[in-house]
């Protein structure tokens, strides 16, 4: 399960990571998406949402905490938990209603909900680099790696 990949891209790269990966998300799963403030981790999730097919507006859920969509009678939850203090804080989310293995959860600052949230099969890593954005994808799960090896094929890219 030591599937990874990592590089450096600017926003169209980023974008087009996340179409990438919408392939092998249809299935659902847990993706947890790490990062400072504004290092692109809602415009991931954005992207990722819209190569998934959703065709509304996707709203950031940074008030809201979470933003739920349907596609193809698959859910796809957004969680953005910056705005948490506690994991205890969750239980009014009903998390564990969202947790259908069918169901696709990204979520924004994970470090925030702790053990309360599901474990992820993708932890998306992105940091500032100037105008571009070094991200690294680590599987957790072997579906994880079967996504970063199937449909990014597992190497590096700039």
């Amino acid at each position: 399960m030591n599937a990874a990949l990592q590089g450096s891209v600017d926003e169209a790269g980023l974008t087009a990571l996340a179409a990438a990966l919408a392939p092998a998300l249809r299935e659902g799963g847990v993706v947890h998406l790490r990062g400072d403030l504004g290092a692109g981790k809602t415009t991931f999730a954005r992207a990722l949402l819209r190569a998934l097919g959703v065709g509304q507006r996707v709203k950031s859920p940074t008030y809201s905490l979470i933003e739920s969509y349907q596609v193809a009678e698959r859910a796809l939850h957004h969680l953005d938990l910056y705005r948490i203090a506690d994991p205890g804080e969750l239980e009014w989310l009903g998390l564990p209603d969202l947790a259908d293995p069918a169901a696709l959860l990204l979520i924004e600052w994970p470090e925030r909900g702790g053990a309360a949230l599901p474990p992820p099969d993708l932890i998306v890593r992105l940091d500032h680099a100037g105008a571009r954005r070094d991200f690294s994808l680590t599987a957790a799960s072997a579906r994880g790696a079967r996504w970063v090896e199937q449909h990014l094929g597992g190497a590096p890219r700039t």
